[in-house]
């Protein structure tokens, strides 16, 4: 355990002060200030008793005495890296576990099978990204799932009876959302879903709403507030946030977590002691970073809704005082942050055109890094997509995702505008 405190003076230390330390004792590594990468594979036992009692615990064959900690037995279950990077993540979206993973792909897979079965309906929103898109309408399927697809953006209370037709009484065995969706931007009202699931209660068992929170959290949007029972995160993007390192992690109750961490430790879908060090790092300036990329998207969105090579701008700090979702956005979300899709007049030939001119803007899929980075959702991340549910969820062919770094503002400003001239 640590010696770092969450209370000075009667004050409750933040998060981004507690990033620094939590979780953490020097004294147990020699002082060092940060902590080190525990680059080893299995953990030696004081004794027999004691390698015995980590496994009850570990595998469910008791319940962890009051003060017991789990015992570190072998990196596939734990490791000091993940369960302090564990322990922050918590901080930021108030939650009691969380369980690191290998890939944001490696969180919504793990989490997903640990609740759906043979025979269940899954209810989800769209568009959603591509990877997951694919998971729960291809891969699912064939485990005898069926994927129900509504709508993001739009009140669900407008898509209600078509929900419920297409569930037909059948048991759902999860909820998933994202929101914002990618690459659009279109919000899903958190409430809402989580009142619909309490009206979905099947033989005692009510679907947990699990939510990625990939493109606002965990600084501008915190859903486990507002009803979810799990957030989900693409750590590679934004707590990661340099580009070097790919991650996922899930969190929740330590009750809706429990069958998570328990399948994750089966499928081998946990992160490694290097990444988990490379994400500690990263949480120190996850503020700073969220926040200065956010400044920047602020100046892009405003110029390119000014740019009359720009037919259309989805920015959540462009959302009018009368669009359907403002009261949404108002109550769920604490900033807008850093993602910006734009539809470029004309179609794909000058999508791909403005796309091959940018020089500062680096044409790469992915987000949420130090660099800003610009893609083409229909023809690379959401490919796989149908060009009917395309069309259904506006992923047009003159659409272009930019997710916007930390560079000086004017440059990205210039390099864009360039690139609109070439369009």
């Amino acid at each position: 355990m640590t010696t770092h405190g969450r209370e000075i003076a009667g004050r409750a230390l933040r998060p981004e002060s507690l990033m620094m330390g939590y979780g953490y004792d020097p004294a147990l590594s020699e002082g060092a200030i940060k902590c080190p990468i525990f680059q080893t594979s299995t953990f030696v036992f004081e004794s027999a008793e004691a390698g015995k009692a980590f496994f009850e615990v570990a595998y469910g064959l008791r319940e962890a005495d009051e003060g017991e900690a789990q015992g570190l037995i072998y990196s596939r279950l734990n490791n000091p890296d993940l369960e302090i990077l564990e322990d922050r993540l918590c901080l930021w979206d108030g939650a009691e576990s969380c369980a690191s993973f290998a890939s944001g792909m490696a969180a919504v897979t793990t989490s997903l099978l640990a609740y759906v079965r043979p025979g269940d309906a899954l209810l989800y929103s769209a568009p959603i990204y591509g990877g997951s898109d694919h998971f729960v309408r291809h891969v699912l399927p064939t485990f005898g799932v069926t994927a129900i697809a509504f709508a993001a953006g739009e009140p669900l209370a407008a898509q209600r009876n078509e929900i419920l037709a297409a569930i037909g009484g059948r048991r759902v065995g999860a909820i998933l959302l994202e929101t914002p969706a990618n690459p659009t931007n279109a919000l899903v009202d958190i409430r809402a879903v989580a009142a619909l699931a309490d009206e979905l209660v099947v033989d005692g068992h009510r679907p947990p709403v699990m939510v990625d929170n990939t493109f606002l959290g965990p600084i501008f949007q915190h859903p486990l507030h507002h009803g979810a029972d799990v957030v989900l995160y693409s750590a590679t993007k934004f707590i990661g946030g340099h580009s070097d390192v790919i991650a996922g992690a899930a969190l929740g109750t330590d009750a809706v977590m429990a069958p998570i961490r328990g399948l994750r430790t089966f499928l081998g879908t946990m992160a490694s002691p290097w990444n988990g060090w490379l994400l500690m790092r990263s949480l120190e300036t996850l503020k700073l970073r969220m926040t200065a990329a956010a400044q920047n998207a602020d100046q892009v969105a405003r110029f390119l809704v000014a740019h009359p090579k720009v037919a259309r701008v989805h920015w959540l700090g462009l959302l009018a005082a009368d669009h359907p979702m403002r009261e949404v956005y108002d109550r769920q979300c604490s900033g807008p942050g850093s993602l910006v899709a734009f539809e470029v007049r004309g179609g794909e030939a000058e999508a791909f055109r403005f796309l091959n001119a940018l020089r500062l803007v680096r044409l790469a899929v992915s987000l949420g890094g130090t660099e800003s980075l610009a893609e083409h959702p229909a023809t690379m991340t959401h490919a796989d997509v149908s060009p009917a549910d395309q069309a259904r969820f506006g992923i047009t062919p003159a659409l272009v995702r930019i997710s916007v770094g930390i560079e000086d503002a004017g440059d990205l400003l210039a390099d864009l505008g360039e690139a609109l001239d070439a369009a």
